[in-house]
C-alpha cells in the first residue's frame, strides 16, 4: 500500500506567534504515524514560484495523512498558525509501482 505524504510550502509573517503551531505538529503527526522527511533546509525554486519553507511530512497511508489532517487536533492548531503564516498543503498518495 503506498504512503501519503502532505507537502507544504510556508510563508512565516510573525515567527513568535508560529512557534506554538511549530511545537505541538510533531505529537499530532505522531499519533497518526507521520515523520518529518522535509522540515525547512536548503533549496533551490529552478521553476515557478516557491515560499519561505518547504515541508514533506510522510504518512504510513493516504488515509492517515488525511485523517491527520481532518483531526481535532490539527483543525484546532490550524487557528494557532493562520494569523502567523500563509500555507500551501497538498495531500497525496504515493507512488508505489515499477521505477525506471
Amino acid at each position: 500500500m503506498p504512503k501519503g505524504y502532505w507537502i507544504a510550502r510556508v510563508d512565516v509573517h510573525d515567527e513568535e506567534a508560529y512557534k506554538p503551531y511549530a511545537l505541538a505538529n510533531p505529537a499530532i503527526f505522531k499519533k497518526f504515524g507521520g515523520r518529518f522527511v522535509v522540515r525547512g533546509g536548503k533549496f533551490e525554486c529552478p521553476e515557478g514560484t516557491s515560499r519561505s519553507r518547504n515541508v514533506v511530512i510522510e504518512f504510513p497511508d493516504y488515509a492517515a495523512a488525511i485523517a491527520c489532517y481532518r483531526s481535532a487536533e490539527y483543525q484546532a492548531n490550524i487557528k494557532v498558525r493562520q494569523p502567523a503564516s500563509s500555507i500551501d498543503i497538498i495531500i497525496i498518495e504515493g507512488y508505489d509501482g515499477p521505477q525506471p
